[in-house]
Formats: structure tokens, C-alpha cells, sequence
């Protein structure tokens, strides 16, 4: 049976699920969440928070990027691995998934709600803590080449999209090289670069602009 993603393709965490199911090959049918029907009505049904992306394998319910990925890895465990096979590692992949979704996914969404108009935030403090982040992350970068042991991991699909958008919204300082070369790499990457590439047709709508020639 065909895994059904209810997803919108410039959603960033849609995207983070997405790099996995293409990093492990594993096929599944986009539900496209633009408001059209019976879509909507399906994942109103499903997601009574209206939160996505969201997964259904048959009678199976999968909500939250970073559990999606860890079903994928028991689902499906003879494809290449998100979550690394040994247990400090996967806790050290696991600690910097929350680093990407909790200290860059947070802050630019906030400053993003804020710009139209869904919340108020102390966008200073939000904008400090990118700064927090951005430095903290380049010193943990230096002389490796994923976030998490030798391989490609849970925490890359995490930080591919989050390091995009938060970019986006608070531009990275040129001084943290090891940063810049990192998102580079992740932009490379084939499985985050076709999800990037079904988002482009949206990129207008982001609320604070995309820059040109930062993607």
C-alpha cells in the first residue's frame, strides 16, 4: 500500500520529511494541502490541529517530521539509515534534529507569524538567538561534515530547510565559513535538492521574500 504526505512543498518541515523519503527511497503519494478537494477534507479529518506533514499507511497516523522519519527508519529497515545504527551517535543525531527545529526553526517563525500578523514577538530576541545559534553551529561544524557522526542523518533532513528559511529571515554572518560551507553541502544533497526544487514554484510566498541567489 502506497504512504500518503500530506504536505505544501514550501512547508520547511514537509520539506525535512520529504529529504527522507528521497534519501531512502522509499515512494509515496503527495496530498497536496492547498485547500482543494477531498484533500482538505481528508486532513481535517486526520489532523484535527491542522498540523502537517502528516503520514497515513494504511490505517496507520504519523504526525511531526521527525517522528515521520523515525517510522520510516522501522518501516523500512533495509534502506540507508536517518537514524545511525549506533546508540551515542543516534542520540547525538536526535539532539541536533531538536537543535535545528527548536533554536532556527523557532526563532524565524516567530519573526515570520509576527511580519503577518499571527502573533507578536520580540523579534530583537528572536533575531539574538539566530545569532546564538548561527555561532554555536559553526563551531560544531568545523573540521566535519554532517551534524551528527560520519553520515547523513536525521539531523541534516533537519537542518537543510531550517538553515534555508532562517537565511532567509536573518541572514547568516559571512564569517561563519564553516556554516556557509555546511549549507552548501546540504543544498547539494540530491534528496534535499529535489524537495527544494517542488518548492520553487511557491517561493512568492514567502511572507519576507527569497532572496536571490541564496537557495
Amino acid at each position: 500500500m502506497t504512504i500518503s504526505l500530506y504536505e505544501h512543498p514550501l512547508s520547511s518541515y514537509a520539506q525535512k520529511a520529504k529529504t527522507a523519503f528521497y534519501e531512502k527511497g522509499v515512494p509515496f503519494e503527495s496530498k497536496m494541502l492547498d485547500g482543494s478537494e477531498p484533500v482538505a477534507s481528508e486532513f481535517a479529518a486526520l489532523s484535527p490541529l491542522g498540523k502537517f506533514p502528516l503520514v497515513t499507511d494504511g490505517t496507520r497516523v504519523v504526525f511531526e517530521s521527525t517522528a515521520i522519519i523515525e517510522y520510516l527508519e522501522m518501516r523500512f529497515p533495509d534502506t540507508p539509515r536517518l537514524v545511525p545504527g549506533d546508540p551515542m551517535t543516534a542520540v547525538e543525531a536526535r539532539m541536533w534534529d531538536r537543535f535545528f527545529d527548536n533554536y532556527l526553526e523557532m526563532p524565524f517563525q516567530r519573526i515570520v507569524g509576527t511580519a503577518i500578523g499571527l502573533e507578536v514577538c520580540d523579534e530583537a530576541k528572536m533575531r539574538g538567538q539566530l545569532d546564538t545559534a548561527y555561532a554555536m553551529l559553526d563551531r560544531h561544524m568545523a573540521a566535519r561534515e554532517w551534524a551528527a557522526g560520519d553520515a547523513f542523518s536525521l539531523a541534516d533532513c533537519s537542518a537543510a530547510p531550517a538553515l534555508l528559511y532562517a537565511d532567509w529571515t536573518h541572514a547568516i554572518p559571512k564569517e561563519h565559513a564553516n556554516v556557509w560551507a555546511y549549507r552548501d553541502r546540504l543544498l547539494a544533497r540530491p534528496s534535499y535538492a529535489r524537495a527544494l526544487d517542488e518548492a520553487r514554484p511557491y517561493r512568492h510566498m514567502f511572507p519576507l521574500g527569497a532572496p536571490e541567489g541564496r537557495d
